[in-house]
């Protein structure tokens, strides 16, 4: 630590991205809830402290708080969003709820600029307090579109409103190098060039040479990448790979992912439980209740594999860091947006124990690793898909009839994605089926049909997503072709929402 920087968690959802970034740069990090022993932070020595984000206000009776003077005694500090805030208060100035919000995209003007950033530069904000009055000693030096302080700046203190460790932050990168070479003067020396073999060696001793692994594949990149990378340290014979068909994957997905399996050298069985599924879904419209359901059905569905693999000791998962901050709190101060099927722990009585080697690690991460472990690239730049698959772009209960019109207006929009050129440059696109009909016209006849939403978003990690800005040729060209190719539809609308403030999925 004393070559590094450390970061106190005070309940934003980025915290980690803050420590992912400064990964980037080569320089050691570690996270500590906000209020951590001072004594503990002193001994660590760190050449920095940046305080995150949060959903708190400063001047909520239950806000977290502590003392920043002392923090700064022990090394310089950058306070991001809420830890702007809380520096602003304790040095002497005022916070107040903003009379216009901040979230998402927004152009800040610096009036002295950190060296490699423009004097307009774009920055992603998610925060409804702003400081009203500057702190004594401290210079106002960027400020919003709304004429808000964006950013400040003292000896040995700076704040940004605006959150830097964000990929839709244009320069964000160069402002965290800045605050740690220059400021802090920290150096790069943590490298993880290797981290296939750094994990495959925790895999060989966490678990014993005699039990075995079972591995729960969604066909998406991340659990794939969790079984190769088992496979690899432990051998085919103890990992026991189960794909599940829950009737809710992509039009041909099943078939096609489970070749790709076996291509991979994976000890894999493919399990047909679609009925299961669908019968214990039936009316049910909660996207809460209908992330339960999956998951605690899946768990069913491996006990039963279990029976038949036998002398299994652990479950394996393909869970990463942002699965984990929506789903729970886990340091204890952050917002829960939404649960995970795959989050949250076994129920005791699977009496498996649980191994999750890519649970601190961003989707760019893996694919990072998915590379060292040679998964070819087809495979690794799929676009992410969720556990509880098309359950969740469906709006409302789920029944065979919606299922086979989202498969089908899906694969349309992902065939046209790639015959344009277009997949590698989004992130994750798919559609959602609306729980709403309309009237339209086709064949000089009136229709009474369901409206299909089409999602497309670009990001580095799944943190924030920006959408994906087609020609209007190509959304004219696809609305056409969904409407004329996908029975049951007669609207199609396309989804201009950031995240924040939605999330990527509907559901």
């Amino acid at each position: 630590m004393h070559s590094g920087i450390l970061v106190l968690d005070f309940g934003s959802q980025y915290t980690q991205l803050i420590a992912r970034r400064l990964r980037e740069l080569n320089v050691y990090s570690e996270l500590l809830l906000f209020d951590e022993d001072i004594e503990k932070i002193r001994a660590k020595k760190p050449k920095g402290i940046i305080l995150s984000g949060g959903p708190s206000s400063v001047f909520d009776p239950n806000a977290p708080q502590r003392d920043i003077k002392e923090l700064a005694e022990i090394a310089p500090i950058l306070g991001v969003c809420y830890g702007m805030q809380l520096i602003s208060e304790q040095y002497g100035g005022k916070v107040e709820p903003a009379n216009r919000r901040e979230y998402g995209l927004n152009v800040i003007k610096w009036t002295s600029p950190i060296r490699n950033v423009p004097q307009q530069q774009k920055v992603w904000m998610s925060h409804g307090d702003v400081v009203e009055k500057v702190p004594e000693g401290f210079e106002v030096i960027a400020s919003s579109n709304f004429d808000y302080p964006a950013a400040l700046k003292s000896d040995r203190i700076w704040a940004f409103q605006f959150h830097p460790e964000v990929s839709h932050t244009e320069n964000g990168i160069d402002l965290l190098r800045a605050f740690t070479f220059e400021l802090c003067q920290a150096e790069p020396s943590w490298k993880a060039d290797h981290i296939a073999d750094i994990l495959i060696e925790d895999l060989r001793k966490k678990i014993p040479q005699k039990e075995h692994v079972l591995c729960a594949l969604s066909g998406g990149v991340d659990s794939t990448v969790v079984g190769t990378l088992l496979t690899k340290a432990l051998g085919a014979d103890r990992v026991s790979c189960v794909f599940v068909d829950t009737g809710m994957l992509r039009k041909n997905e099943f078939e096609d992912v489970l070749q790709v399996y076996k291509g991979l050298g994976l000890n894999v069985k493919g399990v047909n439980a679609e009925k299961t599924f669908l019968e214990r879904l039936e009316g049910v419209e909660d996207p809460e209740k209908k992330r339960k359901i999956i998951g605690h059905t899946f768990i069913d569905v491996f006990k039963e594999s279990i029976k038949d693999i036998g002398n299994v000791q652990w479950l394996a998962q393909g869970t990463l860091y942002p699965d984990v901050i929506e789903s729970v709190s886990p340091r204890g101060t952050s917002v829960t947006i939404k649960s995970h099927h795959n989050v949250g722990g076994l129920p005791k009585d699977l009496d498996l124990k649980l191994v999750e080697p890519l649970r601190e690690l961003f989707k760019d991460e893996v694919r990072e690793l998915g590379e060292q472990l040679g998964i070819p690239r087809p495979v690794l730049w799929r676009h992410p898909f969720p556990g509880p698959g098309l359950a969740i772009r469906i709006m409302g209960a789920v029944n065979k009839e919606d299922l086979n019109i989202l498969k089908e207006a899906d694969a349309v929009f992902i065939q046209a994605l790639k015959s344009h050129g277009l997949y590698e440059e989004i992130w994750q696109a798919f559609a959602v089926l609306l729980p709403v009909k309309t009237v339209g016209v086709q064949g000089d006849a009136r229709t009474y049909d369901r409206v299909l939403a089409l999602r497309a978003v670009t990001s580095r990690d799944g943190m924030t997503a920006d959408w994906f800005d087609f020609p209007a040729a190509f959304l004219r060209d696809l609305s056409n072709r969904i409407t004329n190719e996908v029975r049951g539809i007669n609207r199609v609308v396309y989804d201009v929402t950031s995240k924040p403030p939605g999330t990527i999925e509907w559901e």
